[in-house]
Formats: structure tokens, sequence, C-alpha cells
């Protein structure tokens, strides 16, 4: 009965949330006039807000944001004993701030720390918090540069980054964040600058407790899919997730932007239709993939299991084993990376979900505008193969799908595979970092090691951040080499993205016939949903053969 109240009340949430979240965007990154606050900084970094920029001008704006980002990021973790409210605490090594700097201007917010230990609240809420909201912000503009290139005709531009980049922070996640901190605020979530607390526990241990700015970061954490948590065990903790209902406000902020986004797009192409169809292939994925990893975990072999009504090691009694799938579901189906319970402690083929959910792209719905583009670049390669199978050219949303688009769509689609298998591989295939990561870092060897350092690659890529915590990640290789993972698991599909925007605007509309595939209709969408499942498993069913799939067979 809980599952079945818990769920209607989060449908319900989310549905009446889809239409007028979804047409508010839409007027965000449409509207003609600029509120004042907008103006001025338009004025302060010096853009002209009314002039447009080819795919070539706004993929170097996106990229010259970010790398500011990290250097910005990275000199403020560097500078950490100086800073106020550093809680003297030393600075993180070089390796390490470059590692989270590039997680957070990613929006990935892998943690290779212990968050509570390692960083001061300055650089908590200069530097994280600050990023939480920017890379957002990149995402959606991407994803809303996209969904122009379907509606612009015969354009050379496709927006202005800086527009929807200010757009986007001071209209949408700066006015939610706030709105949702006063919520979370209500529930228990701690919020304050009072440092470690020395307390006695209950068995007579003495024990330091931090405090912390934790509210205002842990509403744009969630509502910005970027995951970072100020404390170690993330939503785990009582400070930032006090009880039930805040874990389920908590998958709430997760989902309302990105299932919102189809509607967006519907509304920006002209055809609500649209929205419903991306939005339903969406939904039908993340129900089906809730359902298999609850199952898994209730269903969890072994005596202990069995009396305790399903796997609940790794999970808080507060949530339940329900209670902590659809928070997996939702952080691993979005690029959120927060968790509130272990995935790591999860049965072989309830960590194998997560772990699934993130190979298919985070694409149901995926991160704030990651998951929509994802999404439409999953959609170009369904029509593709819906042009094959009818023997036409194969046109969508009234732009024609020629060699070009689909080598890009192609290209996107390659990105993260080749990153999470080739990182995964050298970890185990160069001698001298194979015996680091097998003596340092890898806490359960065999099969379930493999998993570790295989969700460890593919949480990266996909600009997750959630990880088997059962992996020791602060060491030269994994900073260094889930960085780079990160920033071309970013940047590359970015580019990729806003290349096919530029190709699809400089077309003109192209009328529909009778023998033009509709993409509106269930048949697209059971298309679709295929293509997004069959390129997944193809690409990594082997390596997953090796991993989770073994560990749970073997059991």
């Amino acid at each position: 009965m809980a599952i079945v109240l818990t769920s209607l009340t989060l449908i319900v949430a989310l549905g009446l949330a889809y239409r007028p979240l979804g047409d508010y965007i839409a007027r965000v990154y449409t509207g003609e006039r600029d509120l004042a606050v907008e103006r001025g900084t338009y004025r302060l970094i010096g853009v002209d807000a009314r002039s447009g920029q080819t795919w070539q001008a706004y993929l170097r704006s996106v990229l010259l944001f970010s790398f500011v980002g990290v250097v910005i990021v990275y000199a403020i973790m560097r500078l950490q004993p100086v800073l106020p409210y550093s809680l003297g605490l030393d600075a993180p090594s070089e390796a390490l701030s470059f590692n989270t700097a590039v997680s957070f201007v990613t929006n990935t917010n892998w943690q290779s720390y212990g968050g509570e230990s390692t960083l001061g609240y300055t650089v908590q809420f200069a530097a994280l918090t600050v990023q939480n909201f920017v890379s957002a912000a990149v995402g959606i503009a991407v994803a809303v540069a996209l969904v122009r290139g379907f509606a612009y005709r015969r354009s050379g531009v496709i927006g202005n980054f800086w527009v929807d980049l200010v757009r986007g922070t001071y209209r949408l996640l700066l006015p939610f964040s706030v709105v949702a901190a006063i919520v979370l605020l209500a529930g228990g979530v701690i919020q304050n600058l009072s440092g470690f607390t020395d307390a006695t526990t209950l068995a007579g241990a003495a024990q330091s407790i931090p405090g912390g700015p934790v509210a205002s970061q842990e509403a744009i954490k969630l509502l910005g899919t970027n995951g970072g948590g100020i404390f170690n065990v993330n939503s785990a903790h009582p400070f930032e997730n006090p009880a039930p209902w805040t874990s389920l406000f908590s998958i709430f902020l997760m989902l309302v932007i990105p299932f919102s986004l189809p509607r967006a797009f519907g509304r920006m192409v002209g055809d609500d239709r649209q929205g419903y169809t991306i939005l339903g292939v969406m939904g039908a994925i993340f129900v089906a993939s809730t359902a298999l990893l609850t199952w898994a975990e209730l269903a969890g072999a072994g005596a202990a299991p069995q009396l305790a009504g399903g796997a609940m090691e790794g999970k808080e009694v507060r949530f339940g084993i329900f209670g902590s799938t659809l928070f997996g579901s939702a952080s691993t189906l979005t690029s959120t990376g927060a968790v509130n319970s272990m995935h790591d402690s999860y049965t072989a083929l309830g960590g194998g979900m997560p772990m699934l959910n993130m190979m298919l792209g985070e694409i149901a719905p995926g991160g704030v505008g990651s998951g929509l583009y994802g999404m439409l670049i999953l959609a170009v390669i369904a029509v593709f193969v819906g042009g094959l199978l009818i023997g036409r050219t194969p046109e969508y949303l009234g732009k024609k799908i020629g060699p070009r688009e689909i080598k890009l769509a192609s290209l996107y689609i390659l990105v993260t595979p080749t990153l999470v298998l080739a990182g995964t591989a050298l970890s185990f295939g160069i001698p001298g970092i194979r015996s680091d990561v097998e003596t340092t870092s890898i806490l359960n060897p065999g099969v379930h090691g493999l998993s570790e350092v295989l969700y460890a690659f593919t949480s990266a890529a996909n600009n997750n951040g959630s990880a088997f915590a059962g992996l020791t990640a602060n060491t030269p290789w994994f900073n260094t080499a889930l960085g780079v993972a990160m920033l071309l698991g970013r940047f590359l599909p970015i580019v990729f993205v806003l290349a096919l925007a530029g190709a699809l605007a400089a077309q003109d509309a192209v009328p529909s016939t009778a023998g033009t595939l509709p993409t509106h209709r269930p048949q697209f969408a059971g298309l679709l949903a295929g293509v997004a499942v069959i390129v997944t498993a193809l690409t990594y069913f082997p390596v997953l053969t090796l991993g989770p799939l073994a560990e749970g067979l073997a059991r």
C-alpha cells in the first residue's frame, strides 16, 4: 500500500507541474523582454542580448565559460586555508582539486572526498553551489539550442548562449531553489555556519558533528540534477534528508524540470504532441527501471534479506526498500548522482540497474537539459531507422536527416561508451595502474571489484556522480582519469549537439506527405524506446556479463 501511495503522490505532483512549468520554461527562452537584473548582467559582461550566435560561436561561449569555471573552482579550493569559514581544513591536493573542479563544472558532482572533513563553508557556497546553478543552466541552454535547430527555418543562428545562461539561472533555477530550500528547512534540513559541535553518543563515544549551509545547497543540488552533497553519505544523512517525506520531495525536485522539458520542447516546435511522445518514452523507461530495481531488492537472496523482508543492507530504515530504490532510480536516470542508500550494498542484479540507468545515457528523464537533448539525438537515430524501413529519406519535425545529421548523432552516441570502456580497460590493462587499483582502490576483489570500477567510469562519463561506495577514488589515477572522462563526457557530446542544431537550423521546412513517418504516435514511441534500449544492450552487454550479471547469476 505504501508503494502505491508513494508512487501516486509522485506521479500526481509531476503531472500537475508538467504543463505550467513546461509552458513557463518555453516562455523563458522565447520571450523578447529582459528583466532589469538581466540587462545589468549583460552590460557587466559586455553582451548584446539581441544578437544571435552561430553554433560555432555558441559552442565557443560554452567552452570559454566552463573553462573559466574550472579555473575559479580550482583556485578557491587550493586557497581554502586562507579563506573565511575554512574550519581549519587544509587545501585539497592538486589532483583532487582538479577532479572536483571538473566534476562540478560538468554537472557531474563526483566526489572523491568526504565532504564535511575536506571542504569548508566558503568553498561549498562560493565555488560548488555557484557551479550547481550555472552548470545546470548550461545544460538547459544546450537543449534549448537544439530545439531551436528544429524550430528555426533557414537560420544561421541558434540563439545567444549568454542570454540563455542568464535567463535559466535568474528566472528558473534561482527562484525555484529558494522555494525548495524553504520547504527543506521546514522539513528539518539544517542551514547554519556553526562549524563542528562536539557531542557524546548514547554509547558514550565522542563525536564531532558538522553543521553547514545545507538546505541552500541541497535545493539546487537536486533541482539542477547536480548531486554533490555537503556530507559524505549524501542524502542518507539526517541533516540533508531528515524524513521520508523530504526524501520524496527530493525525488520530485530531481524529476520536475527534466520531465517538464518535453512540454517546453513541444511548445517551442509548435506541436504539443511531440512533447507527449518524448514524455511517454521517458516515463515508460523510468517505470520499468524502478520496477526491476525494486523487485531485485525485495527478492534479495539469502537468509538475512528474507528475514528482513528484502535486501536492507546499506539502506536507511527511515526510507525502506522502495523509498531507496525509487530515489536510486531517480538519481541515476537523471544526472543527479545523489543517494539516500549505498548502491554498492545492493544485490548484484540490483546494483546493476543504477549502472544500466546511466548507460542508457540518462534519458529517462535525464539531467536538466542533457536528458532532453540526449532523447532528441535518439529520436534522430530512430527516425533514420524508420526511414530505412519504409525506403524514404528520414525526416523529423520537418527537417531532413541526411548524412551530416546522422553522423553527428552517431558520434554523440559513441562518446560515452568509448570513455567508459576505455577507462575501465586501462585501469586493469596497464600493470602499474592495475596493481594500485587492486591494492588501494578496490575494497571487494573479484567480479564486484570490476563492477566498482565500471560504475565509476560510467558515472563520470555520463555526468552522474554517484558511486559504488567500496571504491577508493582519491588516488592520482582515478582523480586524473575520471576528471578526463568527465570533461570529455560532458563537452564532446555538446559539440555534436550544437553542430547538429546548426545544421538543422540552416534547413528549410519539408512539407509532410503520405510517406512521412509520424513521430507523435505510439508506434514511433515504441521505436524510440527500442532504439534506446538496443543501442545500450549491444554496447554494454559484454562488459555487464563480466560484472553485475556474472555476480548475480553466480548466486
